[in-house]
């Protein structure tokens, strides 16, 4: 007779318990990005919405910034390091293929046995990392689950790509998901396009690269992210509002009863067509921190969270519509109520 495997459960309900987030200091305007470009202040911000951006300093890496931000939303949450029982680490800009940096970031943090790993979602990343997490909170694998969107897409941009060098900043931004009395994580929607693979891509792959060294020595170019800003914008824009819909729908939640859209932060023409399309009340604040930040892929959210609560455009408690979409093409949204203000 075969053995009988023991099955777990664990909380009915789960959400977002502490927030935190690390932003590089140095402030990089669009005049220090348009000369190689051919471009100019005016034109980044009427096509982008980007007045600054962060790019990290010498001493600044995705485990740093994502082990500061982690911190501030451990201690955000009220918990201890060593309650922290899986860590997720959302991000495209981790630049060894193995090992991960989940665990090394976990072992910064005092965790020395902990579950760490990363998912590569692009963009979207963060929100598959919060669907992972209340998933295993509510099956019982985890109590409490350390979520890091973290980017440093300084190190993947080339400044003279006019597609993509105003775009992108450096980041990271935790949440600390865990069990809860009423539901604050609403179900995922969530999916992929592969045939839209070649939208938002790395322009060639290592082994090409390596071969290219072989055959050019110091004349080979290096891999660098780049994007067909058209695709994806017409793709966005015609696309996400079935997802938001469903999102909101699978939440139970009216649009009308939306206190915040936080997408992430891929574009402020993006983000106005979105608004428009879902009709959101007057009420409803919409993110756009993407003016100060630039595009920060996976930190975005969580990014733009911090930045709402903090000055007051959304409060704690409230109903937040999260979408994201990204390399893959890979999306995601959930419906969350706001956690507390960040110490």
């Amino acid at each position: 007779m075969p053995a009988s495997i023991a099955a777990i459960s664990g909380a009915k309900h789960t959400a977002i318990l502490g927030l935190g987030v690390y932003r590089p200091s140095r402030i990089v305007t669009n005049d220090e990005v348009a000369g190689p470009i051919d471009s100019s202040d005016e034109w980044i911000r009427t096509r982008s919405g980007i007045k600054t951006r962060r790019f990290c300093g010498p001493d600044e890496t995705v485990v740093s910034m994502s082990v500061d931000a982690s911190r501030i939303a451990i201690e955000s949450a009220g918990i201890a390091p060593d309650q922290v029982d899986c860590v997720v680490v959302a991000t495209s800009t981790w630049m060894l293929l193995t090992p991960a940096a989940g665990p090394q970031i976990a072992t910064e943090l005092g965790m020395n046995t902990t579950a760490a790993f990363d998912v590569s979602a692009g963009c979207a990343g963060f929100c598959h990392g919060l669907s992972l997490a209340a998933d295993m909170v509510k099956s019982g694998t985890a109590r409490h689950v350390l979520v890091v969107g973290v980017e440093k897409l300084s190190d993947t941009i080339d400044m003279t790509d006019r597609t993509t060098a105003f775009l992108f900043g450096d980041c990271a931004g935790a949440v600390v998901v865990g069990p809860s009395e009423v539901n604050g994580i609403g179900p995922t929607v969530w999916g992929s396009e592969g045939d839209k693979s070649d939208a938002i891509r790395q322009t060639k792959d290592w082994v090409g690269f390596f071969k290219e060294i072989e055959a050019l020595g110091l004349d080979a170019r290096r891999p660098y992210l780049t994007m067909e800003g058209t695709t994806v914008f017409r793709w966005a824009a015609h696309s996400l509002e079935k997802v938001c819909r469903e999102s909101l729908d699978r939440a139970g939640v009216a649009v009308e009863q939306l206190d915040a859209l936080i997408p992430h932060q891929a574009n402020g023409r993006i983000t106005e067509v979105m608004a428009r399309i879902l009709k959101l009340p007057d009420n409803c604040a919409v993110a756009n921190d993407i003016e100060e930040m630039g595009n920060t892929s996976a930190a975005s959210i969580p990014l733009a969270m911090d930045t709402m609560l903090r000055k007051g455009e959304a409060k704690p408690g409230d109903t937040a519509l999260l979408i994201a979409f990204g390399a893959g093409l890979s999306y995601a949204s959930q419906v969350v109520s706001l956690p507390g203000v960040p110490v």
